[in-house]
């Protein structure tokens, strides 16, 4: 329902609730995670390992996050589908446990390292964007 739940004729497109919930600002995208967390609550209750749950979260995440963004956030909804993600992830847990979680734990980590890079990269060009200001009051 929160993903695929209506086809745009003439097309293979489908969206569902989640989008459209987002179309209203804040609240919307709040109640997109809400009923978007039910899946990951699900596999926390089934026993399903951290590392699956943290990479179903990090899912959750990244949707709700540029979900928030007005227009394009609904668009990227469309296209991102974080609760067929998660559902497949509890999925192949329950047929392949061992392989999921090995796979979530390298995602997990290679997300940190992204995360590491990016705030390396954003200190970066501030520092920089502070000393070309410094550079142009001086002169």
């Amino acid at each position: 329902m929160l993903d695929s739940a209506i086809k745009i004729p003439g097309t293979g497109v489908t969206f569902g609730l989640d989008p459209i919930l987002g179309l209203f600002p804040g609240v919307g995208d709040l109640a997109g995670a809400v009923f978007s967390g039910y899946i990951v609550l699900t596999a926390a209750r089934m026993g399903v390992p951290r590392s699956v749950l943290a990479k179903m979260l990090l899912n959750l995440g990244t949707d709700t996050l540029v979900g928030s963004i007005p227009v394009l956030g609904d668009l990227f909804d469309v296209g991102f589908r974080a609760n067929i993600r998660n559902s497949e992830l509890l999925d192949k847990h329950l047929g392949e446990p061992e392989a999921v979680r090995r796979s979530s734990r390298i995602a997990i980590a290679l997300t940190v390292v992204g995360l590491v890079v990016l705030a390396a990269v954003a200190v970066g060009i501030a520092i920089l964007s502070v000393k070309a200001l410094n550079w142009l009051v001086s002169r």
